[in-house]
C-alpha cells in the first residue's frame, strides 16, 4: 500500500502567509483533501490560510505560481485526476506536476504537492482523508509546505 513509511512531519505555520490552492472536480474527494490541509494547518497554527478553487488540476501551477509570486510562504496544492480511457490523464498528471515542481523551483516558495493521481475512483477516496479513508494527502501536502519552508527560512 502507498503511504507504509510516509513521515509525520510536525511544523509551525503561525505567521505564515499559506495558500491553499484546489481543483473542482470530484467534489467528494476535493472536500476531503481541502478539509485535511485546513484542519492540519489549524493545528500548526497558520490562523487564516487562504483557501481557492480552480476549475481542475491542470490550472493548479498558474494560481500556485500567482500566490507564491504574491508573497505568500508556503502553496498547497491539491487537486485529483482519475484515469479514464483516453491519454488525457496522462497529459494533465504530467503538466500539473511539472508545472508545479517549475513554481517551487522557480520562485523559492515551497508547494506542497496534493494532486492525487488515480486508477479509479476507490484510490482517490481511500487517500482523500475521508472518515473511511487510508490517508490524508491533503494533510500531509499541508504539512510538507510548512516544513519546508522551515527549511528554507533557516537557509536564508
Amino acid at each position: 500500500m502507498s503511504g507504509q513509511g510516509a513521515p509525520r512531519v510536525a511544523g509551525d505555520a503561525s505567521g505564515l502567509r499559506v495558500a491553499v490552492v484546489a481543483s473542482s472536480w470530484h467534489e467528494t474527494v476535493m472536500d476531503g483533501l481541502v478539509g485535511g490541509a485546513l484542519r492540519a494547518l489549524a493545528e500548526m497554527g497558520c490562523a487564516e490560510p487562504t483557501l481557492v478553487r480552480v476549475p481542475g488540476s491542470f490550472e493548479l501551477p498558474v494560481v500556485a505560481g500567482a500566490y507564491a509570486e504574491a508573497g505568500y510562504d508556503a502553496v498547497v496544492a491539491l487537486g485529483v485526476v482519475v484515469r479514464g480511457g483516453t491519454p488525457h490523464f496522462d497529459y494533465v498528471c504530467a503538466a500539473a506536476t511539472d508545472g508545479l515542481a517549475q513554481v517551487a523551483t522557480r520562485t523559492g516558495v515551497p508547494v506542497g504537492f496534493g494532486l492525487l493521481t488515480c486508477d479509479d475512483e476507490a484510490q482517490a477516496l481511500d487517500r482523500a482523508g475521508l472518515a473511511s479513508s487510508r490517508e490524508d494527502k491533503g494533510r500531509e501536502a499541508a504539512e510538507a509546505a510548512v516544513a519546508t519552508a522551515a527549511v528554507l527560512a533557516s537557509v536564508r
